[in-house]
């Protein structure tokens, strides 16, 4: 008996979204229970899917917004369902008809400071390049071995500064030839477009892109998983490829070409989080534990939930942006198992995932019992 699908024209704007493979779901549940939500509180990716197949979806709630986009679901989905494309089609369809629950209304005021300064907090674009006072980091031009592309949060937030700062003693020391387009630079358009707002990521990224052709860019070397993600896997839709490493890939390979060299020990206990842009997308795992494992000193523990099964922090999703409850925090989770085997750092390389575990430590009360560290701030400790 065939099913008749009672609103037709949600349907097909669902499809017409990006959300198409709504259709292949047969309903195994396979994603609720791989889903990090329900770690922290009750969430059916399966029924969402359930609704939008059949036009029910109620775009006016919470709900389609919670997808972090970790991918655990689509790595699981026996089907190819497309989860993170099903979400973003929802979010797409809400952001058209401007609605927007009252946990992500900040999406509104993201979305002006994105497009008035290029960055998410409406910071001055003249401020951009502040990070890098007295650093001696120079303006990129031509021939130079690579663009070093410092994320938004890396560029303005004062915890995340320390990030930035610490990459660019590292190449300093190694003698890496690079340089930053300083104010030029507009944020990736990664998390904005996990919102749903397409328009706006498709004006970053030709920013960016014409920035990047006319200054003779190649190669480009980033901070973050998801600045990694998009330059390498959503820009190639304009028709342009550039080489892109994140700084964990890099470290790996100066200190394998003897650019840089370890010279002290570090004797601490850590624990290593794979975040997801990093790992579950991009398959970069090995890397970062290379590093830390050739520093003297180091004890480095594996959590239970590592690799490709590694817990998400949240953050995901353009949920870096939305007001979650501080009791339905995936970082809060993470914290314990890192303290459980314990570990008196926790280290990882990603911005999103240092202010999600920074938050979590605190909220917890932890903060006498781990630090929360990106693999930048140790490895520049010890050359």
């Amino acid at each position: 008996m065939e099913t008749v699908a009672p609103f037709k024209e949600v349907i097909d704007e669902v499809k017409e979204k990006g959300g198409d493979a709504v259709k292949y779901c047969y309903q195994c549940g396979k994603c609720d229970t791989v889903c990090p939500w329900n770690r922290v509180r009750k969430f059916s990716m399966r029924k969402l899917i359930r609704e939008a197949t059949f036009g029910l979806s109620e775009i006016e709630k919470e709900e389609i917004w919670r997808c972090t986009t970790c991918g655990k679901c689509p790595q699981k989905c026996p089907r190819d369902v497309k989860q993170i494309d099903d979400m973003v089609a929802l979010r797409r369809m809400a952001t058209g008809y401007g609605v927007f629950p009252a946990a992500v209304k900040p999406y509104r005021t993201i979305s002006s400071g994105l497009s008035a300064q290029g960055n998410p907090f409406n910071e001055d674009r003249k401020t951009r390049a502040d990070w890098a006072e007295g650093l001696n980091v120079q303006p990129f031009t031509e021939g130079m071995d690579v663009l070093y592309f410092p994320c938004c949060y890396t560029a303005y937030d004062p915890r995340l500064k320390k990030v930035a700062q610490a990459t660019a003693r590292i190449l300093n020391k190694a003698g890496v030839s690079y340089g930053t387009l300083g104010t030029k630079d507009s944020c990736c358009g990664e998390s904005i477009r996990k919102t749903g707002n397409e328009d706006l990521f498709k004006k970053l990224a030709k920013e960016n892109i014409k920035n990047f052709i006319d200054s003779g860019v190649q190669k480009i070397l980033v901070s973050s998983p998801h600045c990694y993600h998009t330059f390498k896997n959503e820009y190639p839709q304009f028709k342009v490829n550039f080489e892109v490493v994140h700084i964990s890939q890099y470290l790996a390979e100066l200190v394998a070409t003897g650019k840089l060299q370890i010279t002290k020990e570090y004797g601490k206990k850590l624990a290593y989080h794979d975040p997801c842009y990093l790992g579950r997308h991009n398959g970069v795992y090995d890397e970062p534990r290379s590093i830390l494992q050739q520093i003297p000193g180091v004890a480095l523990a594996e959590l239970p939930e590592a690799r490709v099964e590694s817990l998400c922090c949240g953050m995901g999703g353009g949920r870096v942006w939305a007001e979650t409850e501080k009791h339905e925090r995936f970082s809060n989770l993470r914290v314990e198992q890192a303290i459980a085997e314990g570990a008196e750092e926790l280290v990882t390389a990603c911005p999103y995932c240092v202010t999600a575990l920074e938050d979590s430590r605190l909220v917890l009360n932890h903060a006498d019992d781990i630090q929360v560290k990106d693999i930048t701030e140790i490895v520049q400790e010890v050359i």
